[in-house]
């Protein structure tokens, strides 16, 4: 990306784009920056993976739950570190792309470029 079209909010509007809903200000806002509307895109795909992901967990440890108590505690537990490996993946994506990167997943990356 050229200095030329680069905001002067830049860190501001890449952090926004990976903190779920917020990612809209940044798509509505920049729209002359390219590289922030990619970002801003990623990031609304990767909040809708991991809400798809996360009902499907909390289904599916909720039937667990219910036939076995001691086995959908520990799905529950489990699902504390699954947040944390979120979080990971957000704050690595927001590195990335202060500095002028892009943090690629696999099968879900390229939807950001629709």
């Amino acid at each position: 990306m050229a200095d030329a079209d680069a905001s002067p909010n830049r860190g501001v509007m890449i952090v926004l784009a990976y903190l779920w809903p917020l990612a809209l200000v940044p798509l509505l806002m920049e729209r002359h920056d390219p590289d922030l509307q990619w970002h801003a895109r990623h990031g609304l795909v990767l909040m809708m993976a991991e809400l798809l992901l996360v009902l499907v967990y909390l289904a599916i440890a909720s039937v667990v739950s219910l036939a076995s108590l001691g086995l959908g505690t520990l799905l529950i537990i489990l699902l504390v570190f699954g947040w944390i490996g979120v979080l990971a993946l957000h704050v690595m994506a927001i590195v990335k792309g202060v500095n002028g990167t892009r943090l690629i997943v696999p099968r879900l990356s390229h939807y950001a470029e629709r």
